[in-house]
């Protein structure tokens, strides 16, 4: 469950903006606020039906979107990719043996991740 909220705020980070004005409400009390579904209902005076609903067209919505997009699972992975070349650097760093070009070259390919200028 934590982990399904963690996702849905990763989600809704991304694509919150392409959501109406009550699902951006809902999913923002809910995943960044960590609201409950009852707590949402009093807050908002709708029922705690109507805030499931909500939330429940969101998350379908976001997840289209990711499946068609891939926005978040590129980002997870580019992230995981710099801490690779992170961990390289530091090993690199260790060996001390003449490595600076390949410690430059981890540097450049780092800056060119953080940039979004990778490949381009």
């Amino acid at each position: 469950m934590e982990r399904d909220m963690l996702n849905y705020a990763l989600l809704f980070d991304t694509y919150g903006g392409l959501l109406t004005e009550k699902m951006q409400l809902c999913c923002d009390l809910r995943y960044n606020q960590d609201l409950s579904l009852g707590e949402i209902s009093e807050l908002e005076g709708i029922s705690r039906q109507a805030v499931r609903d909500n939330l429940a067209r969101a998350e379908a919505q976001m997840n289209e979107l990711e499946d068609k997009l891939g926005v978040v699972r590129m980002g997870l992975r580019l992230e995981s990719a710099r801490e690779e070349l992170e961990m390289a650097k530091l090993l690199a760093m260790d060996l001390g043996d003449g490595s600076e070009e390949v410690i430059d070259r981890i540097d450049n390919a780092i800056r060119h991740m953080e940039e979004g200028t990778y490949g381009l």
